[in-house]
């Protein structure tokens, strides 16, 4: 089975804040993780993808790029967007479908944005989806802590299906390359 990587908004400023923003939920934890999987997907060949926020330092500089902590593989692709859907005005759907890919790990930022967005965006268009568990941050709302955000996302995303396809949400030292989704459809 194909697969891909899928790194959504793990860019400078968003991840570390602003004079405007605080800086995410363990945001070390995050990049380590990031790291982590970074390494899993090389080992399985699968492919390393990155989708970065165009509104994230007004899409210019160090601040726009992605983390400075995080290991850039050798070979990956990039895919800006506008919307907080990643495969919305991107080629991002189209590459996966070229690609054959059938599942994908997700991980980045924003937890109730973007990242869960692409989890039923991503099933709703054929995809299984595993969700790194703790692989993913945002901050704190006015109602909620990052850490319950988090927490929440995680049991609602997990068995999250859309008939034949579903998300899946494990740690990032398990063998994400690995898809339970068939154990779960049984």
């Amino acid at each position: 089975m194909k697969q891909a990587l899928l790194i959504i908004d793990a860019q400078q400023e968003l991840i570390e804040g602003n004079q405007n923003e605080k800086s995410v939920f363990k945001k070390e934890a995050l990049v380590a993780n990031i790291n982590l999987v970074i390494e899993q997907a090389l080992e399985s060949n699968a492919l390393v993808l990155f989708v970065r926020d165009i509104d994230v330092a007004e899409g210019k500089g160090e601040g726009f790029q992605i983390h400075r902590d995080i290991t850039i593989p050798p070979t990956f692709e990039i895919f800006d967007k506008a919307a907080t859907n990643s495969f919305y005005g991107t080629a991002l759907k189209s590459f996966l479908e070229e690609n054959e890919i059938k599942h994908v790990v997700v991980m980045g930022c924003k937890t109730e944005h973007c990242i869960d967005t692409a989890v039923r965006t991503a099933t709703v268009n054929h995809l299984d989806v595993t969700l790194v568990g703790d692989g993913h941050s945002t901050t704190d709302s006015s109602i909620l802590t990052a850490e319950q955000i988090i927490n929440h996302h995680n049991k609602i995303l997990h068995g999250h299906y859309n008939v034949d396809h579903f998300s899946m949400v494990r740690d990032a030292k398990e063998d994400l390359f690995k898809p339970t989704h068939d154990t779960y459809r049984e």
